[in-house]
């Protein structure tokens, strides 16, 4: 970790209500984020960042990308998420599919998986969406299989 230096008779002491105050205490919070190996968010293509608020939307849990173009992958992203229960699981497969037909006019070239409602994937060749029920999440752990992969946490902040 990177040392400071700091004048006064107390570290990390600064005047109250200074704008330089205030600058400073969000760039040693960004720099604890770094140093903790939190990844900053990364400028996903705009298809991608369309799938993960349609998910948001219908309030998937555990959203997450794996970007996968420096791990080899076939595809360049992925995003995965879980539903609660298969009603859910299906509203979040239909929300992506929906926002992305009406949005940007993709369709994906490949959906499996809506019968049953376990896993739902929708291919869209540069990226790969994955809906899973939690059961079926655990047990295929893409995020594991994946691992070389970049992986981002996306929330409603984000």
């Amino acid at each position: 970790m990177a040392k400071t230096k700091t004048s006064g008779a107390s570290a990390g002491t600064t005047k109250v209500g200074s704008k330089k105050a205030a600058g400073s205490t969000v760039r040693q919070a960004t720099a604890t984020k770094r140093a903790a190996g939190t990844r900053t968010q990364p400028k996903l293509p705009k298809p991608v960042t369309s799938a993960v608020r349609a998910a948001l939307d219908r309030k998937a849990v555990d959203v997450v990308v794996l970007d996968l173009r420096k791990a080899g992958g076939f595809t360049d992203y992925f995003v995965i998420c879980t539903g609660t229960n298969p009603r859910q699981v299906h509203a979040i497969a239909d929300a992506v599919d929906a926002t992305l037909r009406a949005d940007l006019g993709e369709r994906p070239a490949l959906a499996e998986g809506a019968d049953r409602s376990e896993w739902i994937l929708l291919d869209y060749f540069d990226f790969v969406v994955h809906v899973f029920s939690r059961d079926c999440r655990a047990f295929y752990d893409l995020e594991r299989l994946w691992g070389s992969a970049d992986r981002y946490a996306m929330s409603d902040e984000s």
